[in-house]
């Protein structure tokens, strides 16, 4: 399938479009980090006025996050678990939506150009796998339609993971 030019515009139905795609492009025989370059590059084009779109995966101590595939300028290699909007997405396990970044307690600011920022927990069973991590540089520039969504997505990468995947 031709993946540029696939969204429309219109959110819904380029939401419902992005969520089958992440399953199409998903190869299990390749590594992790692969798989994730596709879906980040693939989420990326798809929200549009986003600056950075990545994922942080657990390192195996569960301590710290660890910067996996993404699109956007160079990033902040590793956040504590509980500091930053993504460190505090995994110790919560709840998505984080943040209209003003300058206004969250402890930001990390990897990318000045950021304002808003959605993260949502990638976890299956008990344990978190890492992050999706999303910036954009207008603020309140994320809703709940977006976080439904964007959930609806890492319920979908929960699915596609490696299941002897030992962490980062």
């Amino acid at each position: 399938m031709e993946y540029e030019g696939a969204f429309s515009g219109n959110r819904l139905e380029d939401f419902t479009l992005a969520t089958r795609l992440v399953t199409e492009l998903w190869e299990p025989e390749l590594p992790l980090a692969s798989n994730l370059a596709n879906v980040s590059a693939l989420l990326k084009q798809c929200l549009g006025r986003a600056n950075w779109v990545g994922f942080y995966l657990m390192n195996g101590q569960g301590s710290q996050l660890v910067l996996g595939p993404f699109q956007g300028l160079p990033a902040c290699t590793r956040i504590l678990v509980g500091k930053g909007v993504c460190g505090t997405a995994a110790a919560t396990r709840k998505t984080q939506l943040v209209p003003d970044v300058h206004e969250f307690p402890g930001h990390i600011s990897c990318d000045g150009a950021s304002l808003s920022e959605m993260v949502v927990p990638i976890i299956r069973r008990d344990s978190v796998l890492g992050v999706l991590d999303i910036d954009s540089p207008e603020k309140a520039r994320f809703d709940t339609v977006d976080q439904e969504w964007l959930e609806r997505v890492v319920q979908e990468l929960v699915k596609l993971w490696p299941v002897a995947w030992p962490g980062w």
